[in-house]
């Protein structure tokens, strides 16, 4: 089936330099560079090496705008399929979000032209996020998301997009293999003793294990990984989560978190077969340590939300059992910039 000329357009539009290339960078798609975001030392109480890689750059202020141009990509895909007679229409997208994958993913649909994006939302929301997404051109549905784990047919049908394909977990769409490699090996050729992550659906924490995995295994080599692979063997990855309902860090709360692959079980095979440190484990961040962590970025100019900062909060709850002069990297995954 012939594309229309619109279409045609769009498809000319969506340019790619590269899967893998570090000399051909895809993103950020306006401007692309490798690494993406800047990574730079900051100051905290007690340590002398710890630096601070920095999401917030990003245009709608998360690494969640990462994600967004793969969907741009996949409706490349979409495009090339229709124009073989594949499939009649491009399909649309439905996602599980508290706002930030929502915004950003939406940002680069209507920048492309792409059939808007459906967001299933919980129905305490606050109203100025629902109305910011509604503006750019997002189909918001609210639902009680406590009640129940939600499935991609539950999010599917509740947004009314049952044709549709939902992005929210990995049964349709790896987001493991391609929404955060390049973000990824950004973090890990950074040679860091310690490496502290916000872990909400654990999608970025998968993420790097998975690229290190590849890496210090039999596969052929990465050409973007440019760390040591004696020090990587060894870098302990800490991924930072609330059990508490309250929290500040309110998108790393989940009182059922959909298609997370993380278990106990899966660290600690990583642990034992010498591919990750000692300390590579999810921790439970207790609120006090996040306030001080939030005081710290203020107080630097640091651009982040208290989910976005939760790895230096985990830092300073654990700070008597990282040695003080070890190379630590911090993950801030970023602000939301809503309007």
């Amino acid at each position: 089936m012939a594309l229309s000329k619109k279409e045609e357009q769009i498809l000319k539009s969506i340019v790619v330099a590269s899967e893998n290339d570090p000399d051909k960078p895809e993103f950020p798609p306006d401007a692309p560079k490798f690494p993406a975001t800047p990574t730079f030392k900051i100051e905290v109480p007690g340590f002398s090496n710890v630096w601070f890689k920095d999401e917030s750059k990003n245009l709608t202020g998360t690494h969640k705008d990462r994600m967004a141009w793969e969907m741009v990509v996949t409706y490349k895909e979409f495009l090339f399929s229709k124009k073989d007679g594949r499939i009649k229409k491009l399909p649309i997208l439905s996602i599980l979000s508290s706002g930030s994958a929502a915004l950003a993913i939406q940002t680069q649909l209507k920048k492309y032209d792409l059939p808007n994006l459906r967001v299933l939302m919980d129905s305490s929301t606050n109203p100025k996020i629902v109305s910011s997404l509604e503006k750019i051109g997002c189909n918001v549905f609210l639902e009680n998301l406590g009640r129940k784990i939600f499935t991609w047919e539950d999010i599917l049908k509740l947004t009314n997009n049952e044709d549709g394909f939902d992005i929210t977990s990995n049964e349709a769409y790896d987001p493991t293999v391609r929404f955060y490699d390049w973000l990824s090996y950004e973090i890990i050729n950074n040679d860091a003793d310690f490496i502290f992550v916000p872990f909400g659906t654990g999608q970025l924490y998968e993420n790097i294990m998975n690229v290190i995995k590849n890496e210090l295994g039999y596969k052929r080599k990465d050409p973007r990984f440019r760390g040591t692979k004696k020090i990587l063997q060894s870098t302990s990855i800490l991924g930072a989560t609330t059990s508490n309902s309250k929290s500040k860090a309110d998108k790393l709360f989940a009182p059922f978190l959909p298609f997370a692959n993380y278990s106990k079980q899966w660290i600690k095979f990583y642990r034992y077969t010498g591919l990750t440190g000692e300390m590579s484990e999810v921790y439970n961040l207790q609120e006090k340590y996040l306030d001080k962590a939030i005081k710290i970025a203020k107080d630097q100019g640091l651009e982040c939300e208290p989910s976005g900062i939760a790895g230096l909060g985990l830092l300073l709850q654990i700070k008597n059992k990282i040695p003080k002069d070890k190379k630590i990297l911090i993950v801030n995954t970023g602000k939301t910039k809503l309007s």
